[in-house]
């Protein structure tokens, strides 16, 4: 890594956007300064996907450049920035507290927001990943962990003069997650309410999106009916999916890591079978000939082919405009697992049955959606009246 300090404060650097049509990131910024020891010019660039994107980055760098930091220590990650100073930052602690905090280093704050150059890390970048732990239910002392060792590594590279305040200091996650937690106490409230209200929102999303890709409309039928989580519908693969008894086995889902994302096991580490219903075979059909069947191609990709994550499908879909003009402000990615698991209930299915397909650890996780209705609970009281009332037959006394 560069060394803390090498340009004279308020230097000035020199900056173009080239633009490149033929290139998926057709817009090449670049930034060129004198390094003050050497006296031989530098130079560092990023493409971009447009060019006020390119334009902000070369601004970050000339923010930077007035602090006195060189564009290469602009641009030097969190990931990278934490772990050649994790000792520093964690200084004094005792190692019972260390072991937690670098589970939580590695396993949220690094797949969240370690690609992330330490000089540009904001208030909002970090409070949408504490609240992102939030929605992926994360136990509150994991949240407390992981927010804690990004408030010290930040600490550090404040020291460092990398930034000149700390933006991890996250206010009032511990009342969003209490609200998270009530919320999931009643996960039926979260529920879409019917078969045509999820096919509305696959069509919306379609309509919205760029290029109307029809990938996005199935994979949210999808996870509505099998109550999948996002992360393992993306993992699905053909050979997955048994098409003469229509189960899928769920071994598998996709999620963010420090390479990128990866396939690993289930949040459950079981693997589970889900019945496929008939209004999304015909869908499962045509999207299996799409791949020529081929066993190890994935059911469910983006337009470009690529994996498919909650804050990819959200981005592609416009999510939040699309749910708030159908009436859904609530509504998130993962509440598609809560309607399926929802409409499995309400349809009957025993609650040792729900409980494995949903994949809960707990029968008691499972029970929060069962909710018997009013015509159930007058016919319980109808049974409970036809059997007090019921002739019984005199038991003969033993003498």
């Amino acid at each position: 890594m560069a060394d803390r300090v090498n340009l004279p404060i308020g230097v000035k650097i020199r900056s173009n956007v080239e633009h490149r049509p033929d290139r998926a990131s057709p817009f090449k910024a670049r930034v060129r300064w004198t390094d003050p020891a050497t006296k031989k010019r530098d130079s560092i660039s990023e493409s971009f996907a447009t060019e006020d994107e390119a334009t902000a980055w070369i601004s970050a760098m000339d923010n930077a450049a007035a602090r006195g930091l060189s564009p290469q220590q602009a641009v030097v990650s969190l990931s990278e920035y934490g772990d050649a100073n994790m000792d520093l930052a964690l200084r004094g602690l005792e190692l019972k507290t260390r072991d937690p905090y670098m589970a939580g280093w590695r396993k949220r704050v690094v797949p969240t927001l370690g690609h992330i150059p330490v000089a540009m890390v904001t208030n909002g970048a970090a409070d949408r990943a504490v609240m992102g732990w939030i929605a992926d239910e994360c136990s509150r002392s994991t949240v407390k962990n992981s927010l804690a060792v990004l408030v010290r590594v930040m600490e550090q590279a404040k020291r460092d003069g990398i930034v000149d305040r700390n933006p991890a200091q996250v206010r009032g996650w511990q009342q969003v997650y209490r609200q998270a937690e009530d919320e999931l106490d009643d996960p039926r409230s979260l529920a879409l309410p019917s078969w045509d209200a999820l096919k509305r929102l696959a069509d919306a999303l379609v309509a919205k999106s760029t290029g109307k890709f029809d990938g996005w409309g199935d994979v949210i039928e999808f996870m509505g009916c099998t109550a999948a989580r996002i992360g393992e519908a993306s993992g699905c693969r053909v050979k997955d999916i048994d098409t003469t008894s229509w189960i899928w086995n769920v071994r598998r889902q996709t999620t963010p890591g420090p390479g990128g994302l990866a396939d690993k096991g289930t949040k459950s580490k079981r693997a589970r079978d889900v019945p496929i219903i008939v209004e999304i075979r015909d869908m499962i059909e045509r999207r299996m000939a799409e791949v020529d069947r081929d066993p190890e191609a994935r059911l469910f990709t983006g337009p470009r082919g690529g994996r498919i994550t909650t804050a990819v499908l959200r981005d592609a879909t416009h999510w939040d405009e699309v749910v708030t003009d159908l009436g859904y402000e609530h509504l998130r990615r993962h509440d598609l697992r809560h309607t399926g698991i929802t409409w499995l209930a309400d349809a009957g299915v025993p609650v040792h049955v729900l409980r494995v397909i949903a994949g809960h650890g707990s029968l008691t996780t499972t029970q929060r959606y069962i909710h018997p209705d009013k015509q159930s609970i007058t016919d319980a009281g109808d049974l409970l009246s036809a059997h007090l009332h019921a002739p019984r037959t005199p038991q003969l006394r033993v003498v």
